[in-house]
């Protein structure tokens, strides 16, 4: 059983978002069960919710739980209706914006809140969080356990489903029914993908290419596609909450963007279902990026948007984000004994800017350490870390 680390309306309609099995109707079971319960992943309710949608909504009454309202988004219209005419309180999941954030932009504004749900964040299963991770330190025990867990948490991820079983096998085998079911041909009808091999191609390639700047034009061309049909793809994995994006930081007196964007995986176990050879670097630079964007997410870290950061000169930055008027400069090593060479692309960013700037490396080291006022963080201290 999961305690997720998220807040929820108690008072006004929400929709929640997030990927499909990252646990939203469980949650939403377990923390409203007497709440009467619908899917739309059933097919005679889903018909009814075509025909009458109205009488659907009025039926299941207030308040209420609906689950997959991405199947048929029309429906946010009666749920508008209930809720303006009825006073309504409607919890509804989603785990695709296609088609759906249009639809609910446009009847839901001011009415419901839009709450994301990604998948667990990594020591979730094991209580609350026990330090700030860019505040506090991670106690000595607290690492030690992180450190025994890290190379499960970077091969399988944080699934709910996943994290329930015992063995290694099992885990291999839920990622593979995922990547056979969820993860493809659900995406495939939700998309009106018809193309498997396409499909399959961009995550291959989405994968191989972690920590890489992709323009669609070579995407499309090493997934043998189209430059609209890539585009097409590469949307549909963003929508159905699989993969994020991380633009360039606009910095210089012209607020410059770097037009090409990173594309992370919201979680290690999508990756790890495709069984794509992966260099570590890669492995551990989408954990500990992905690990962020859920605490992001959930609103631990209160920041509107995760970036990159590349100078003119080539140098690159694997995050960044600003809080208030101080900028957060993280850069990610595989490696134990960070030297010079990993330090210095940090030490370089911060006379680039006229705001206080606080520097962290995250590497897999297991103390912490300070060098020039950067901040050295075992990647460990992500367990339980909020």
């Amino acid at each position: 059983m999961f305690k997720r680390w998220l807040s929820l309306p108690e008072t006004k309609s929400c929709l929640v978002i997030g990927p499909r099995r990252s646990g939203k109707t469980t949650l939403l079971k377990q923390r409203y069960p007497m709440l009467p319960y619908a899917t739309l992943d059933d097919l005679d309710l889903l018909d009814w919710a075509k025909k009458d949608p109205k009488g659907f909504i009025q039926y299941f009454g207030s308040p209420a739980i609906i689950d997959e309202i991405q199947r048929h988004p029309p429906l946010t219209i009666a749920v508008k209706y209930a809720i303006d005419n009825a006073d309504a309180r409607l919890l509804m999941t989603g785990s695709s914006t296609i088609g759906l954030m249009d639809a609910a932009a446009d009847t839901l504004a001011g009415r419901i809140n839009i709450v994301p749900l990604p998948a667990a964040c990594w020591g979730e299963n094991n209580g609350d969080p026990m330090h700030s991770i860019f505040h506090d330190q991670a106690g000595p025990l607290q690492l030690k356990e992180g450190g025994r867990g890290l190379n499960e948490a970077l091969h399988y991820g944080q699934f709910p489903e996943v994290l329930n079983q015992q063995s290694i096998d099992a885990k291999k085998q839920i990622l593979a029914n995922y990547k056979n079911t969820y993860f493809t041909r659900d995406l495939m009808q939700l998309s009106n993908i018809e193309n498997l091999d396409g499909l399959m191609a961009v995550f291959h390639h989405l994968i191989r290419s972690i920590g890489s700047h992709l323009e669609v034009s070579g995407f499309a061309k090493e997934s043998g596609l189209s430059h609209p049909t890539a585009k097409k793809y590469l949307n549909a994995l963003s929508q159905a909450q699989l993969t994020f994006k991380l633009y360039g930081y606009p910095y210089g007196p012209a607020k410059r963007f770097i037009k090409a964007a990173k594309t992370y995986f919201a979680d290690n176990g999508i990756i790890s279902s495709f069984n794509v050879r992966l260099n570590e670097g890669q492995l551990v630079e989408n954990f500990v990026i992905s690990e962020l964007e859920k605490r992001r997410k959930l609103g631990l870290i209160r920041t509107d948007q995760f970036y990159y950061y590349k100078s003119t000169g080539g140098n690159e930055i694997d995050l960044i984000f600003e809080i208030d008027e101080t900028v957060f400069a993280i850069e990610i090593k595989a490696t134990a004994r960070p030297g010079p060479k990993d330090l210095r692309n940090l030490k370089q960013f911060k006379d680039r800017l006229d705001r206080p700037v606080k520097r962290f490396l995250f590497y897999s080291g297991e103390t912490y350490r300070k060098e020039d006022d950067i901040r050295l963080i075992p990647i460990s201290a992500l367990f339980r870390g909020s």
